[in-house]
């Protein structure tokens, strides 16, 4: 098992081209939120600005080199504050910068055929990341799957990228979602 340093080593040895991630959890009670999930709930306006920019910068400089970072989060509506927050804070800004993100909203929709509910990351379709959190999301560890997986996630991350919806026309079309005091 991986911890998270040791995973941030997987990423930079296999994510050359491409970097999909699929979600399924409700909330993740991880360091990497920093304090920003706390101020998103105590009604702040915006992330903070000066741990954010970071990981947006990232995601510019990995797009304006040729690579792909994508995800697909498996949800249902209502959203709880964790799930509202990722999508105003975490989605919206992260399409900004160049990421691609869907949602299967399961109360919208049926789970698609082949879908595997585990987290995961797939780098380069070649690389298998499974993610592992406990019961109130935190995170465990990563483990590097074998090849023999890779067949089963593929198709996992094709019957997710094909049902989802992009997120802004499904943020668009949940309005009931959005705080009052948008942050976008």
């Amino acid at each position: 098992m991986l911890d998270l340093a040791q995973v941030g080593d997987y990423f930079d040895t296999y994510f050359t081209r491409s970097a999909f991630r699929l979600e399924a959890l409700d909330v993740y009670d991880v360091e990497t939120d920093g304090e920003d999930f706390a101020r998103y709930l105590s009604g702040e306006g915006e992330p903070n600005a000066d741990y954010k920019s970071g990981w947006l910068q990232q995601l510019r400089d990995d797009t304006a080199a040729g690579k792909q970072w994508s995800r697909v989060h498996v949800l249902s509506t209502p959203l709880n504050g964790y799930l509202r927050y990722e999508c105003e804070w975490g989605y919206a800004y992260n399409i900004s910068a160049g990421e691609q993100v869907g949602i299967i909203d399961l109360s919208e929709q049926d789970l698609p055929a082949g879908l595997i509910l585990d987290e995961f990351w797939l780098f380069d379709d070649e690389h298998l990341l499974l993610m592992h959190y406990d019961d109130a999301g935190h995170f465990i560890g990563g483990e590097p799957l074998p090849a023999d997986d890779l067949p089963r996630y593929l198709a996992a991350m094709k019957a997710a990228t094909d049902a989802a919806v992009p997120f802004t026309d499904w943020w668009a079309r949940h309005p009931e979602e959005h705080r009052a005091n948008r942050a976008v």
